[in-house]
């Protein structure tokens, strides 16, 4: 059992599965202004191609993580990734049209579960001082979408949009051979597992409720952020699609630097003080993009600084799952990261509605509530591990 103190192997193949299917899984954010162009679509209709992935991607991650717990990270990380290449294969030669777009971007969906897959294979190798820290390392396979921001754009200018859905296609295909060679389970059983037991948790007191809605605000705020940054600067700053690409990849390359710092920092300190701190930028921040977001240099300075919190905040409320509910690890992961999901999925369409002050006001206030919860809760220090797993923290 000395192996489940920690096996640096596994935990890299699960951040390069995690990676690469994020990657495939954001590209209609990135190839967003390059396919409104070809289709000549509203803003409206563009909001909602890019932000279907993510719906499926967050409903799908409660049943992949009990899955998990029940049959174990490999094989469930060995389907998804099979599964996922089809819808990419598909958009590269039928993105001709909106309900193909939705259809097949629907189907991508899957890949944006595979984050519930390896927080409980990655945690069952980790005693609990080093979780956070694992976790956090596992979390910043969430990069995948700074590759996609960075490559995507380029690949499509310089040769198709075909040929970027084929290359995430193929690197995929290339992890799926080296996952299904190299990846193990660590040496603990399996557990029982039922698609009642996420249902479950939610009735375990408000302490689950709260991890949805931090969740909500840290992970879907960088969703959201990064998957219409490219819109914003594309639509408001005229700038050209592959310059609007790089920029929404350094926002997420700032967040995916946070997420592993987070854990650390909340192994070390409590995932409370990190997450008060991530809300309070949030809030001032996002207030800071609601009045300033026409001009250049406050867009910049509010969207990178808001990145690092949002990354913080992402690796502190994972440092927490493990801690309160040990024993259900995949059950909680899958709704807290269904939370994430839909909080991706949400800003963008009410962005393409009710315009970009709005928006940014509404985030802000998410910021304020998540903010008001966590300190109503009083959490204890996650690093102290005092909390009784699913204990109610109604005062």
């Amino acid at each position: 059992m000395s192996e489940a103190r920690g096996n640096g192997r596994q935990l890299a193949l699960a951040l390069i599965a995690f990676t690469v299917t994020f990657y495939g899984w954001a590209l209609l954010g990135p190839l967003g202004p390059e396919i409104q162009e070809d289709l000549e679509l509203s803003d409206s209709q563009l909001s909602v191609a890019v932000a279907v992935p993510v719906l499926l991607g967050s409903i799908m991650r409660i049943p992949m993580g009990v899955l998990t717990e029940r049959f174990g990270g490999k094989l469930v990380f060995t389907w998804l990734l099979g599964f996922s290449i089809l819808p990419l294969v598909a958009l590269a030669f039928a993105h001709d049209s909106f309900a193909l777009i939705l259809v097949l971007g629907f189907l991508l969906g899957f890949a944006g579960s595979s984050f519930a897959i390896g927080v409980p294979f990655v945690n069952r190798w980790y005693p609990p001082e080093r979780q956070g820290a694992a976790l956090g390392i596992y979390g910043a396979g969430m990069g995948g979408t700074v590759l996609a921001g960075l490559t995507a754009p380029s690949i499509a200018s310089e040769l198709s949009i075909t040929a970027a859905f084929l290359f995430a296609a193929g690197l995929i295909a290339i992890v799926l051979v080296i996952w299904v060679v190299m990846a193990r389970d660590a040496p603990v059983p399996n557990k029982p597992a039922s698609m009642r037991d996420p249902v479950a948790v939610l009735g375990t007191g408000i302490r689950a409720w709260a991890l949805v809605l931090f969740y909500f605000l840290a992970f879907g705020g960088f969703v959201a952020m990064y998957l219409y940054l490219p819109k914003l600067l594309t639509g408001v700053h005229d700038l050209s699609k592959t310059d609007a690409g790089a920029r929404a990849a350094g926002f997420a390359l700032l967040a995916v630097v946070g997420r592993p710092l987070g854990g650390v920092i909340s192994d070390r300190i409590g995932a409370e003080r990190v997450l008060t701190g991530c809300f309070l930028a949030v809030l001032v921040l996002a207030l800071g993009l609601a009045v300033g977001y026409e001009s250049m240099v406050a867009l910049t300075f509010c969207c990178l600084t808001m990145a690092l919190a949002l990354g913080l905040g992402t690796g502190a409320v994972f440092k927490l799952v493990p801690v309160w509910y040990p024993d259900r690890v995949g059950a909680v992961t899958g709704v807290v990261g269904a939370a994430g999901g839909l909080g991706g999925f949400f800003p963008p369409l009410v962005l393409g509605v009710v315009g970009y002050f709005v928006g940014f006001v509404l985030m802000a206030a998410v910021a304020l509530l998540s903010l008001i919860v966590l300190r109503a809760l009083r959490v204890p220090e996650s690093g102290v591990g005092s909390a009784r797993p699913g204990m109610q923290a109604q005062r």
